[in-house]
């Protein structure tokens, strides 16, 4: 897979040993570049239960981590290496996750909403079992507005990750899109086309493609991400999300350096 390098293309959304990845920072370098990414970001899962998730970054962790993307962007050329967080949104831990990120250097946070509760809602079909679609999916979106709101973050994670079983709500869907949309514009937040819901039971991209110019219309900035979990998955299906950006109207992407957001013009060049 080679993309179109006309678009100024990067990937902030990655995983690595650190977390639930499968490849060291290092490795994933080299398969960016391959592909023709502009730039490449990492972005760990940092998830602050009161028990320690086998999927998250141990906070123990962080300066290690922090400290080995650093060392990389120093020494690599012909990318643009930038160092991020994935950091799960739970309402009430603000000040904990403030602490948390404010302590590292980052050039981006990312906010995500796995958790409605105690639950996760994309580890098993369990979550969804006798429970009302039409509630979980109000009360997700009410969450990813709430994180937004916050502050804390730069873009919002797959902003409907209810759909990765293929459960859908009963009526038109659109409204919440459009709350969501609006709220995410209110909190001068982007959000991102997950391209690893191919991966998953839906295959098909967070957000639902039918709703991107629900984003556009609102004037949501947006980005694209593979939130690949081991180099190979890389820029996966970027050249699709590319073109269903532009079909939506969108005519720019956002990009990110030490917690500020600037646009790179998404047209070919």
């Amino acid at each position: 897979m080679f993309l179109n390098n006309t678009i100024y293309k990067t990937d902030y959304h990655t995983h690595t040993y650190y977390s639930d990845g499968r490849g060291w920072p290092e490795d994933y370098i080299g398969r960016a570049k391959e592909i023709g990414l502009k730039e490449i970001g990492f972005s760990d899962h940092l998830t602050l239960t009161e028990e320690q998730q086998d999927w998250s970054i141990k906070p123990s962790k962080l300066n290690e981590y922090s400290e080995r993307i650093l060392r990389i962007k120093e020494r690599v050329s012909g990318i643009k290496v930038r160092l991020g967080l994935e950091v799960d949104y739970f309402p009430g831990r603000e000040d904990e996750i403030s602490r948390a990120i404010s302590a590292l250097p980052l050039d981006y946070v990312i906010g995500s909403v796995h958790y409605l509760g105690e639950e996760s809602v994309d580890l098993g079909r369990e979550y969804y079992k006798d429970k009302n679609i039409n509630e979980i999916f109000e009360l997700y979106f009410r969450m990813v507005s709430r994180a937004a709101a916050t502050g804390l973050f730069d873009f919002m994670a797959h902003p409907d990750l209810v759909r990765i079983y293929n459960y859908n709500p009963s009526g038109n869907p659109e409204p919440m899109y459009r709350e969501l949309a609006a709220a995410l514009k209110k909190s001068d937040i982007a959000f991102e086309i997950n391209t690893n819901g191919m991966n998953k039971p839906l295959q098909d991209f967070y957000p639902d493609r039918n709703y991107l110019r629900v984003f556009r219309e609102e004037g949501v900035p947006v980005c694209v991400n593979s939130d690949a979990h081991a180099p190979i998955k890389l820029g996966q299906h970027f050249d699709e999300a590319y073109d269903l950006l532009k079909d939506a109207g969108f005519t720019e992407t956002v990009v990110f350096s030490k917690r500020q957001r600037s646009m790179k013009p998404l047209n070919d060049r």
